[in-house]
């Protein structure tokens, strides 16, 4: 029985300094990524605010064994697109459409949602604009979530970075 007790008390303290330690980690993950483009910018703002275009160069929409479901009007504010991947609903709605900037929410079932940031820059050689992707995560107080919230980055900023590219040989080619 003391043993018991003594395996149980090692639990409950490592699960406590588990709970503190994830405290420390912030409760937000932010992820930005930027290609430079040579293209005006009403052109890249009119590309990304399309969703329906999003086909030609985002590599999930590009995938044409993924269903997807627009809303009636693809190009304004509250407008979404609506696919399944893994058994699990997604749907992107574009929250706010003020140029230079988009911002987008994705909502997936079962997990917070994901506030997309898309910015229009002009940068110092003539023509070009820089195109910035930021994503913000919000995570919950779980211990488990706020360490997994380190891993975020790797796992998606791979996939923000490809598209980008996409984008960008879209709209130079």
């Amino acid at each position: 029985m003391k043993k018991l007790k003594g395996i149980a008390l090692v639990f409950i303290g490592l699960f406590a300094t588990v709970t503190l330690l994830s405290l420390l980690i912030p409760n937000k993950v932010v992820i930005a990524k930027s290609v430079t483009v040579q293209a005006d910018s009403l052109l890249l703002f009119n590309k990304i605010c399309d969703l329906q275009n999003w086909k030609n160069w985002h590599p999930v929409f590009m995938d044409s064994t993924v269903k997807k479901t627009y809303s009636t009007l693809p190009n304004a504010e509250n407008s979404f697109v609506t696919w399944t991947t893994n058994g699990h609903q997604n749907k992107l709605v574009i929250t706010k459409k003020q140029y230079p900037f988009v911002e987008m929410a994705l909502k997936r079932e079962g997990e917070n949602d994901v506030e997309n940031i898309f910015s229009i820059m002009p940068i110092q050689e003539q023509g070009n604009m820089q195109v910035q992707w930021q994503t913000i995560t919000k995570l919950k107080w779980y211990p488990w979530e706020k360490f997994s919230g380190i891993f975020i980055e790797k796992m998606a900023g791979e996939g923000y970075e490809a598209a980008l590219q996409s984008l960008k040989k879209s709209i130079e080619n």
